[in-house]
């Protein structure tokens, strides 16, 4: 299996990448509809650049093999945001698309079940040839399928009493 591995540094400069593009597009969007886990940091910087609400949408399929292998998609009955409802045309941000079986069902999702939402556009920074989705906007292609580890997954395997124990180093 292929490998991508990706700095803090590199993954901040693909989100405002990505920011530019969709400015460059001209697209006005009312609201950012980030997919929690993996959109939560994209979806919290386009908030901010843009100045637009930011919404939550919890999803989850890549639980099986220590994280490494989808399985069931689940799709969050609610979305969490302030200031009421989600509603007119929305950017629905994610950190990639992969199968292209997460965008596509929430797609779907928000039509089917959203109705105040006019239209829906999204965006990725890495977008993979094998998914059967196409986002809207995207920072990479890449023609291959390689696993992509992204700098905030250290994390996943870190416990509290190993961080205690990194903290206490000097």
């Amino acid at each position: 299996m292929e490998h991508l591995y990706v700095a803090w540094d590199e993954y901040h400069r693909l989100i405002e990448r990505l920011a530019l593009q969709v400015y460059e597009s001209g697209y006005k969007f009312d609201a950012v509809l980030c997919l929690a886990r993996g959109g939560l940091r994209i979806g919290d910087v386009f908030s901010r650049v843009y100045d637009r609400p930011l919404a939550i949408l919890a999803t989850s399929s890549y639980r099986e093999a220590a994280g490494t292998t989808q399985g069931k998609l689940d799709i969050a009955e609610f979305i969490t945001m302030t200031g009421g409802q989600l509603q007119g045309k929305v950017l629905l941000v994610d950190d990639l698309v992969d199968s292209g079986v997460t965008l596509q069902r929430v797609t779907e999702h928000l039509r089917q079940c959203f109705p105040a939402i006019t239209e829906v556009r999204t965006a990725v920074l890495w977008h993979k040839a094998v998914s059967i989705f196409k986002p809207d906007y995207c920072v990479e292609f890449l023609p291959t399928s390689p696993w992509i580890h992204q700098p905030f997954e250290e994390y996943d395997a870190l416990r509290p009493n190993q961080l205690a124990a990194r903290l206490r180093q000097p």
